[in-house]
């Protein structure tokens, strides 16, 4: 049967999948572990699934009975290459709010810092003097679908840092220091908003980088126990066996040297007795 033939009776084809595939299908599982839909069991047994799935086939029943996201089901993962939906975006593309974005970050030998969820301005301004500054828009809101940052960096530094899928044009320059390109020219996705950024590095530098938003601690770690717990069960029984046949081992010797310390303090007891003999009287 043909890709095609396949997609019209409805199944998913046997395309490899990516570690990112993966990597989406486990973002769900934890979501769902999060807002209690799968048990601790569920999670590992479903996350040991996800890691060992070769094809998309292996992959789609995973999450078949959970809901993404801000989407209501059928709440499948979809794990085809397919461009991303118009709207997907839609809902951090906040027009209008310009109110709630602040145009201005100054560092003056000192430091700003714009992370988390904030609303970025059609036009901001970022001045770096002798000082250091860093813009996080992986969580951010924009004021528009394209916005402007204008960054000045004099003996100093700004450090920009975009999620994947944001546009990113390069406008800037840099004098006696350096302006940082390589993010421009990467294809956005559908909907997404443009990020252009302008200005000068004069002794300074304006660093652009495209990285994905880590998990939380508490989700690592969790993530981190269900691996461990899944590589114990990966390797078999037999492992199990031979830790617990450790352990037996360890407890056996701790008991066999409590005898002899016990063995010994009554040993002492009966020669000191034996040394000072019967008391007078006795």
């Amino acid at each position: 049967m043909t890709d095609d033939a396949a997609d019209a009776a409805g199944t998913t084809p046997d395309l490899r999948a990516s570690d990112a595939d993966r990597e989406r299908v486990a973002e769900v599982l934890r979501d769902a572990v999060a807002e209690g839909r799968l048990d601790m069991g569920e999670f590992e047994e479903r996350l040991d699934a996800t890691y060992k799935a070769r094809t998309y086939r292996e992959l789609a029943p995973i999450t078949r009975d959970l809901p993404v996201a801000g989407v209501t089901p059928p709440p499948v993962v979809d794990l085809h290459k397919d461009p991303v939906p118009e709207g997907s975006w839609a809902g951090r593309v906040v027009g209008g709010a310009d109110s709630r974005a602040t145009p201005w970050a100054v560092a003056v030998m000192s430091g700003f810092e714009r992370k988390g969820r904030w609303v970025v301005p059609r036009r901001m301004n970022c001045v770096a003097f002798w000082g250091g500054g860093e813009l996080d828009l992986r969580q951010a809101d924009f004021s528009a679908g394209e916005v402007e940052i204008n960054c000045v960096a004099v003996m100093g530094g700004i450090q920009i840092t975009v999620p994947p899928g944001v546009e990113v044009v390069v406008r800037g320059i840099g004098i006696m220091g350096g302006f940082d390109h390589r993010e421009a020219g990467v294809p956005g996705d559908p909907g997404a908003p443009r990020v252009v950024v302008t200005g000068v590095a004069f002794w300074g530098g304006v660093g652009i980088e495209r990285k994905k938003l880590r998990a939380s601690k508490a989700e690592r770690r969790r993530e981190r126990e269900a691996r461990r717990g899944l590589r114990d069960d990966a390797h078999g029984g037999v492992h199990g066996a031979h830790r617990r046949m450790l352990q037996d081992h360890r407890d056996l010797l701790r008991e066999q040297r409590r005898e002899a310390r016990e063995e010994y303090r009554e040993e002492r007891r009966d020669r000191r007795d034996r040394r000072d003999g019967p008391r007078y009287g006795e």
